[in-house]
């Protein structure tokens, strides 16, 4: 007859019935440094992850504020890193960037604070930096869907209306594809 070889020491049922079960606060706490060992998390993040584990909004909250007090949750920091690394690597506008934090529960103040680290050149630039990147890809089409595809990438990444049109046209001029025509075309929001 075989053993099988999960029962040598006792079955995991009769393992988990000898230790008691967490405390509600022991499970919370055990929860956020799980979350916030993979990547950083927004108090809301954690918040949310609790209440979906059912933890009691007051031991939750205690929780979380510990957390705060000894620097493990800042939403500042959160913010202000969000905003370099998605500026930096996807090319996010402000608008974009605030958008993504909002939804990732950072307080309004938080996100002006944290969105307001970049100036209109730094997102100019980016803007530019993104345009020429796609724009050998446009070569051989005509040159008002090469300004709606360029356009509308950068609307995409929340970049406005005037600052797109603008740095299409000027790579497009130092291109010397573009004889300075006005776009015949209305801009469209995606």
């Amino acid at each position: 007859m075989e053993r099988n070889p999960r029962r040598r020491g006792g079955s995991s049922e009769s393992r988990a019935s000898q230790e008691p079960p967490l405390e509600p606060e022991e499970q919370a706490r055990a929860l956020c440094l799980r979350l916030l060992t993979g990547t950083p998390r927004t108090r809301k993040q954690l918040a949310d992850a609790m209440r979906k584990r059912e933890i009691p909004d007051e031991v939750a909250e205690h929780v979380l504020e510990r957390f705060e007090d000894v620097g493990l949750i800042d939403d500042q920091a959160f913010a202000n890193a969000w905003v370099e690394s998605r500026h930096r690597g996807r090319g996010l506008a402000r608008s974009a960037l605030a958008r993504e934090l909002r939804t990732r529960g950072v307080d309004a103040e938080l996100v002006s604070e944290a969105v307001g680290l970049l100036d209109h050149e730094q997102e100019e630039q980016r803007a530019r930096e993104l345009v020429l990147r796609r724009l050998p890809g446009t070569r051989g089409l005509d040159r008002d869907k090469r300004v709606r595809r360029l356009a509308g990438m950068l609307a995409r990444k929340g970049y406005p209306e005037g600052l797109a049109l603008r740095v299409v046209r000027d790579a497009l001029a130092e291109e010397g594809t573009d004889e300075g025509e006005e776009e015949p075309w209305v801009w469209e929001h995606e």
